[in-house]
């Protein structure tokens, strides 16, 4: 069958579904048999976590860059979208394939998401090396066509002349970044409940080389780029002083993540019995219960996140979060009293940070 004829299908028994199904959760220490976890099982994982055990969201060998998996997260709440793009894709770059039909199909669908997934938010002119060597390596690891050992030159030929191709189809590539542009609040969204999370779950959170900002990269060598720490001097400078609303406009930079990273790492220098203290979720009711991960540390921090991003607007108002006496967002400095609209905690800022006032005053 044509990849388009594939992709026609329903989306669950496409190829390009199942494949999607593992290769979004195929990392290093994952398990590929579980796809994802309810918010009853994120509470129960969370409130197992050990004082002394490390939370990372990425390491030297990981094989997607953090943020890559938060765009990848993204786009397999959105299958349909996703489908009609990637036959869409897959179509016009047939012209890009050898007569007898290389790269595979399966291959394929992984350079399809390793292209949103890592695409870069400013022209780069290094892009098509590293995605040639991220996929020589995968291609190779995988051992189905070639291998590091027995490398099948005319397989990665056929493959690496498909990636040239595609990226230098400039209709292709507009039509990859417009799909891109469209999940990038959804990823915004994600990126920063994770890294919140990582900041005040039980654990001691590890914060790899550069990821302090936006983290775009490949496996290695691409994730062993060297970090430049005048730009992240010069953005924390302006993390300082900038307000959630500027942190969002310059999200762009990667100023949001490094702004919230400060913050809630300032929160733990200067208050670390909290982190000593109990794990407790908290109540959350309404239509949009389920996207919204909510819990206390030692009962004077909360952290409410959003779960599942591309959900639409309709249902937040009538979202509430029982909150136990009078808070203040440390992020944005307003106050919080009872039970309270998730519309309203995030209206400044995607994720919320609260102190209880006793503890502030």
């Amino acid at each position: 069958q044509t990849t388009g004829a594939v992709m026609a299908k329903g989306v669950e028994d496409t190829l390009y579904y199942r494949i999607l199904r593992y290769i979004t959760i195929n990392e290093v220490g994952g398990d590929g048999g579980r796809f994802g976890l309810a918010v009853d099982q994120i509470h129960q994982a969370l409130a197992a976590g050990r004082p002394q055990s490390i939370v990372a969201t990425a390491t030297h060998d990981t094989k997607r860059g953090e943020d890559v998996r938060a765009r990848l997260a993204v786009i397999s709440e959105i299958p349909d979208a996703w489908a009609a793009a990637v036959a869409r894709w897959s179509v016009r770059a047939a012209r890009f394939r050898t007569g007898d039909g290389l790269p595979d199909l399966a291959t394929e669908y992984l350079w399809w998401q390793t292209w949103v997934g890592a695409h870069p938010p400013e022209p780069d002119r290094a892009w098509p090396e590293r995605a040639w060597a991220y996929l020589e390596k995968a291609v190779r690891e995988a051992k189905r066509r070639t291998s590091w050992h027995r490398p099948d030159q005319r397989y990665e030929g056929a493959l690496r002349g498909f990636v040239e191709g595609t990226l230098a189809d400039v209709e292709l590539a507009a039509d990859v970044a417009s799909f891109v542009a469209s999940i990038e609040q959804p990823t915004l969204r994600n990126s920063l409940a994770r890294t919140l999370i990582k900041l005040t779950a039980p654990g001691v959170p590890e914060i790899y080389q550069g990821t302090e900002l936006w983290d775009f990269s490949l496996v290695d060598p691409d994730n062993r780029r060297s970090v430049d720490y005048a730009k992240r001097r010069a953005l924390l400078a302006r993390a300082e002083r900038a307000s959630p609303e500027d942190a969002l406009r310059g999200a762009g930079e990667g100023l949001a993540k490094l702004w919230l990273i400060q913050r809630a790492l300032r929160v733990r220098r200067e208050h670390p019995v909290i982190f000593d203290g109990a794990y407790r979720r908290v109540r959350v009711g309404g239509p949009r219960a389920d996207n919204v991960l909510a819990y206390e540390r030692g009962g004077e921090l909360a952290v409410i996140v959003p779960r599942l991003t591309t959900v639409p607007a309709p249902g937040w108002s009538e979202t509430r979060v029982a909150l136990d006496g009078e808070w203040e967002d440390v992020l944005t400095g307003e106050r919080a009293h009872g039970v309270t609209a998730a519309e309203r905690l995030w209206a400044r800022f995607p994720v919320a940070l609260l102190m209880k006032r006793a503890r502030r005053s």
